[in-house]
């Protein structure tokens, strides 16, 4: 009990006896500092005392689905910084191969008595994967908040950018450039915004005089390896032009046309997608699609603080217009 007093008292910044009150529900403190002690506490992960245990922390669940694609830590500091400013505390929470599952994630959460939960990129986005965990999480009533797009009738509020946009700018950047064999690279085949996407290229491509046949699209895991196998298979049937789901299976796809003696842009031409970090210091510098992360991110905090508050907020989908940046990766299609 010592050592807890003590190792809350020195995270916090105030006396042994400060967090005693706290701890033993006596007045004489603010409720800042109270607020404080009870998050410090959470964070060290010490129990509550039993009469405090029925209060939700300012703690905020971020579970993430991995951090090897830069664009999860940029919301997960966007966010994360948005939520500090309203007096909250992150929790970062990221899956790993063979580690915690999204949905120990979530039981270790609802135990820690957190405040709400922000999940990027999760389970809710591939229709054919579990999703018990996120009944859980409307069954107890904790607010949550989704990043991008989720299996329809899961009921919470949802912060996406605008995946028909995005393809809709990529087709039009590439036919500009006079490319007819366009190909795509998305992620796997129950993922919902690479289902977005596909749908909204069949109207770009039809739209622009051109058709979009299944041997011009692959699928593949969300990572450089899986986008170069992936456009390894469209570059064999000539595709010229791809449009990929995410700035590492772009960077893939470029591989794949290096590794066959072609150049790009000089023979084929990648828009990826995200506008990830470092994207400008590739080799050539990447064309893609940028999701406008800070506007985002602020969204879906204000979403979330506004249920933490007991305030109704709107459980339609709010949708984010990207921007398409072009960069030395995109240039004409070559004459035969």
């Amino acid at each position: 009990m010592t050592r807890r007093l003590a190792e809350v008292a020195r995270k916090v910044g105030v006396s042994e006896a400060t967090v005693s009150r706290v701890l033993n529900g006596k007045p004489g403190v603010s409720e800042q500092t109270r607020t404080a002690v009870l998050t410090a506490l959470d964070v060290l992960g010490y129990e509550r005392p039993t009469q405090l245990r029925g209060e939700r922390s300012r703690l905020v669940g971020l579970v993430l689905p991995e951090l090897q694609n830069p664009i999860f830590p940029a919301f997960a500091e966007v966010v994360g910084g948005a939520l500090a400013q309203q007096g909250f505390t992150p929790v970062l929470c990221t899956q790993t191969a063979g580690g915690v599952s999204e949905a120990d994630y979530v039981e270790l959460l609802l135990q820690q008595q957190v405040s709400g939960v922000v999940f990027f990129g999760g389970l809710y986005a591939q229709a054919e994967s579990p999703h018990e965990h996120y009944e859980r999480l409307s069954q107890r009533g904790l607010p949550t908040v989704l990043m991008n797009a989720a299996i329809p009738d899961l009921g919470f509020p949802q912060v996406s950018c605008d995946d028909a946009v995005a393809v809709e700018q990529a087709v039009g950047h590439l036919v500009s450039l006079g490319h007819r064999r366009i190909g795509l690279v998305l992620g796997p085949q129950d993922h919902m915004p690479s289902r977005r996407k596909l749908t909204a290229a069949h109207l770009a491509m039809t739209k622009a005089g051109l058709e979009l046949g299944e041997q011009d699209v692959e699928h593949a895991l969300f990572s450089l390896e899986g986008g170069q196998a992936a456009a390894g298979r469209l570059l064999q049937r000539g595709v010229t032009g791809f449009i990929c789901a995410s700035d590492p299976i772009a960077l893939g796809a470029v591989r794949a046309a290096k590794r066959r003696g072609l150049d790009v842009p000089g023979d084929v031409s990648v828009v990826g997608y995200d506008d990830s970090s470092f994207m400008t210091c590739t080799d050539p510098p990447l064309t893609t699609i940028r999701q406008p992360i800070e506007a985002m991110g602020r969204a879906a905090v204000d979403l979330l603080a506004g249920e933490i508050a007991g305030a109704k907020v709107t459980h339609d989908e709010l949708l984010f217009e990207p921007e398409l940046v072009v960069r030395g990766s995109t240039g004409p299609v070559p004459r035969i």
